[in-house]
């Protein structure tokens, strides 16, 4: 009886612990979209977080088995997951675990394997000792191995999650095509796509019923999430923005929603880790615009060197905007810049032209504002209609958006997943302001092979025009420090945070006078060191 008591303690004091690691891993596949392989290295460059050392000692439970104590084995078992369970820190998370129907699917399986394991480790045994051994061992061993389980059960789970994508994915399909009027912009590039979505939704809403797809729903099952849930036979106009991790990501969507028109905002170095070239990431992203309809129209930054140097096939009307290349249908020039925004005057291909002001700041914001004037103004639009839109624009939430704060900083926010050109854009901002100058940065992630020269010269750029540089994690700034290093940029002018808070306890003590502060970039938590 004492035995069986002790068991079932055992296991509730394993379980407990346990479903608590289970959270964490189910949290860092979901931040790895559900994909195994990318879990996989994420597992494989954290091992100090996936394999806690501090679960090895729960090895120790087994020690009694030596002497024949089954009992003995069982209540030090109950002490060491009792003091893992309360001992075992709750890390700060940027983005929380979202339990989804998926997510919930999921735990289902978890939890059938680990009954599975249970249950194994029960038939190993031919005595109640032996039994109770084989237990604790698969227990304890299962416990180590908590992210694999996870990992296992998501393969497991994946021809069934395939199943019911596909089922909302034809059903968003049907509504789709039950709408025969509706008019389709799709918006992809390494980086403007959101801002450029947000321009955009604004200025085709003073004259049409518009829907944008939200946040950041620009996968496959984002879209079609958004087609199932918000799209009504009032919307004249879908705006979907599309983002890609890998070849074909873009041609999916495209599939579904059909788009007439496509705007390709820039190309640029990001997701090298899955794309492993340019090549790839250009052909990937030029999937949007190989796939327009004859009568389509395709909308494309010239300046940007990667789009123009990408052969393209479809021979479909084209708009070209920008600002220093030639031969452009819509040029921004004069541009000026303040605290309080952006000035630039708008030339149009048919000679007429309108002055534009807008809260929003930095030279890749004007390339997203031309993109949705070109995009409203082949719609009919006027320009002066246009220009009014944008004037109410308003910063997107985390892109280069500048936050008034009591005191002497005024931050620019530019911490949503930086890239090699958009940082360097919020930095000619962060040039042009008259008070001190600091950067708050954990660098750039997911560039492959080129991560360190990239974040090397991020640094070595910040040093031409940062008064105070804070590098956030002593392992993930390397690059940056080798960079800051090599312009030789006094070591009393930059600081090496251990974390976020850190850096900003920091940044106040730094701001002794009237500071402006740029916060480019906030890793997500697969990141924390």
């Amino acid at each position: 009886m004492i035995i069986t008591l002790f068991v079932i303690l055992y296991l509730a004091a394993w379980g407990y612990y346990t479903a608590r690691l289970i959270k964490r891993s189910t949290h860092m596949l979901q931040l790895n979209a559900y994909r195994n392989e990318r879990f996989w290295r994420w597992i494989s460059a954290n091992t100090d977080r996936t394999f806690l050392k501090r679960n090895y000692l729960l090895l120790i439970a087994l020690v009694p088995f030596i002497f024949g104590s089954a009992f003995w084995a069982l209540l030090l078992g109950v002490l060491l997951f009792g003091i893992q369970a309360y001992t075992m820190t709750e890390e700060q998370e940027k983005k929380k675990l979202v339990i989804t129907a998926r997510v919930k699917r999921l735990f289902v399986t978890i939890t059938v394997l680990y009954v599975v394991i249970t249950g194994v480790g029960l038939l190993l045994g031919t005595g109640e000792e032996a039994t109770l051994l084989w237990v604790v061992l698969f227990t304890i061993v299962s416990t180590i191995l908590s992210y694999l389980i996870t990992m296992a059960a998501n393969f497991i789970n994946w021809p069934i999650e395939n199943q019911i994508n596909q089922y909302y994915f034809h059903d968003a399909e049907k509504v789709i095509k039950s709408m025969p009027n509706l008019e389709v912009v799709g918006i992809t590039g390494s980086y403007g796509k959101t801002s450029t979505k947000h321009i955009l939704e604004t200025v085709l809403s003073s004259e049409f019923n518009v829907l944008m797809t939200p946040e950041s729903y620009n996968t496959k099952m984002g879209v079609t999430r958004t087609v199932r849930s918000m799209l009504k036979p009032y919307h004249d106009i879908f705006i979907a923005e599309m983002g890609a991790k890998q070849e074909n990501d873009i041609q999916e969507i495209c599939e579904l929603v059909h788009q007439k028109y496509g705007i390709l905002t820039a190309i640029g170095e990001q997701h090298l880790e899955t794309f492993k070239t340019l090549e790839n990431i250009k052909q990937t992203k030029f999937e949007l615009i190989e796939t327009l309809p004859h009568e389509g129209t395709a909308f494309l930054n010239k300046d940007d060197q990667n789009i123009m140097s990408y052969p393209q096939r479809n021979k479909c009307r084209t708009i070209y905007y920008g600002i220093a290349a030639s031969d452009l249908h819509y040029r921004a020039a004069d541009i000026r810049y303040s605290s309080k925004g952006s000035h630039f005057t708008v030339y149009k291909y048919d000679g007429s032209a309108v002055d534009i002001e807008t809260k929003l700041l930095g030279r890749h914001n004007i390339y997203n504002i031309l993109a949705a004037i070109a995009m409203g103004a082949e719609k009919g639009i006027s320009l002066e209609k246009i220009a009014r839109a944008i004037k109410n624009v308003q910063p997107v939430e985390h892109r280069l958006e500048l936050k008034k704060t009591t005191g002497n900083i005024t931050i620019i926010d530019d911490s949503f997943n930086s890239n090699p050109v958009g940082s360097r854009m919020a930095l000619e901002v962060l040039g042009q302001m008259p008070e001190q100058k600091i950067l708050v940065t954990p660098g750039m992630i997911e560039l492959g092979e080129k991560e360190y020269e990239l974040n090397k010269a991020l640094a070595e750029h910040a040093a031409d025009v940062c008064d105070f540089v804070i590098l956030v994690g002593k392992k993930q700034t390397k690059p940056l420090q080798d960079g800051l290093a090599a312009k030789g940029y006094p070591e009393d002018q930059f600081y090496v945070a251990a974390h976020l808070q850190d850096a900003l306890d920091k940044m106040n003590e730094v701001a002794v006078k009237k500071s402006v502060v740029l916060l480019e970039n906030d890793l997500p938590d697969t990141f924390n060191e």
